[in-house]
């Protein structure tokens, strides 16, 4: 953990010697009393939090928090819904990158069991946007949806000057050689077993264009991890 994240109501109670954030700041930061470390408020500010008090099950922690709260970056990420596994990569490395949304959608080749599973009926995902927060020494998650289809994703997520989709099969251009012409993008990418022809129609009814990211098929999590980083790079944000 770079920055330990805690919700408000976390700050106000003891933290359990269990939890795994108490176990890293007493054995992996091996703070004493009163040594601070960086922590951060989920979607808040930034600063440090020290110990200063042990009890026989928790650790009373005080904290004092910067005036800034950081910004996510004007990206958007739309993706037919994967296995859960790779789900979980997603999760964390797009937090970690800082796009603004996560649209999950059912696709027409998905597997619609994917959309059902634990990681998204108990809440599961929303650690793994911690973890990947947490990385990014960031306090700010995406916001995250599940949609039943690709048509109601593209009736939920915000405007944007620029549309792509990532297609191996049918694309325009790479995406490294396409330019973008505003400050905010949405990137598209269909299911692990690509999109369906109705579902590349509705794309370019959208004012979406179809990019690769060159002749390797790759895997979601990675094709996701390089289509944000690229559009982040030209949009200037890295």
């Amino acid at each position: 953990m770079n920055l330990i994240l805690f919700s408000p109501e976390e700050t106000k109670s003891p933290l359990p010697h269990q939890d795994a954030r108490a176990r890293h700041i007493a054995n992996h930061l091996r703070r004493s009393d009163h040594e601070s470390f960086d922590a951060g408020l989920i979607d808040g500010p930034r600063g440090k939090g020290w110990i200063v008090k042990r009890l026989p099950e928790a650790l009373v922690l005080e904290f004092d928090w910067e005036s800034t709260v950081s910004e996510l970056f004007p990206v958007s990420l739309l993706i037919g819904m994967p296995r859960p596994q790779t789900a979980r990569r997603i999760l964390r490395e797009a937090a970690a990158l800082g796009v603004r949304e996560l649209h999950f959608f059912s696709a027409e080749k998905g597997v619609d069991s994917y959309g059902t599973s634990r990681l998204w009926n108990t809440g599961e995902y929303h650690r793994h946007l911690v973890n990947g927060a947490e990385q990014a020494f960031s306090t700010r998650l995406p916001a995250v949806r599940l949609h039943t289809g690709l048509a109601t994703c593209l009736g939920a997520v915000p405007d944007a000057a620029d549309r792509i989709a990532l297609d191996l099969y049918e694309a325009e251009d790479a995406l490294s050689r396409n330019s973008l012409s505003g400050n905010d993008a949405l990137l598209a990418v269909g299911s692990e077993r690509g999109w369906s022809g109705a579902e590349r129609d509705c794309l370019r009814v959208a004012g979406f264009r179809l990019a690769s990211l060159g002749n390797r098929v790759l895997r979601s999590d990675t094709a996701c991890v390089s289509g944000i980083t690229l559009i982040l790079a030209k949009l200037g944000h890295l």
